[in-house]
């Protein structure tokens, strides 16, 4: 089972905050990112972080979502604070092995099967 498996998330009331939790299989990967895909929309990247804890947020979410890594269980962590309507998504944790464009879904090997995230205004 080499995919990433989401958990939490939820619906919420602008303003609320949310956290979510990837279970990946190995830790041997050289990025993890969350992405989320709302109605209507593309696929938007979140933001990623690498094996040595070096992170990039998308302006959207700056200063209000904090990607952690918990290594003991394997997990990587979005939490959420301070949502907004607009934050309504599925949310993706993906998982890459050889790394490259951070923001490209293309990077990204492996993927979880997405949980959903309503933010109500």
């Amino acid at each position: 089972q080499m995919q990433p498996v989401e958990s939490g998330g939820g619906s919420v009331q602008a303003g609320g905050s949310l956290r979510l939790s990837c279970a990946l299989f190995t830790l041997r990967y050289e990025l993890v990112g969350w992405f989320r895909h709302a109605p209507g929309k593309e696929r938007e990247w979140v933001v990623t972080r690498t094996t040595r804890g070096i992170t990039q947020y998308d302006d959207s979410v700056r200063g209000r979502f904090t990607i952690s890594l918990d290594k003991a269980k394997n997990t990587v962590s979005l939490q959420m604070d301070n949502l907004k309507p607009e934050d309504t998504a599925i949310y993706f944790c993906a998982a890459s092995r050889d790394g490259g464009v951070w923001a490209s879904p293309q990077t990204f090997n492996y993927w979880g099967q997405g949980t959903q995230v309503t933010v109500s205004s």
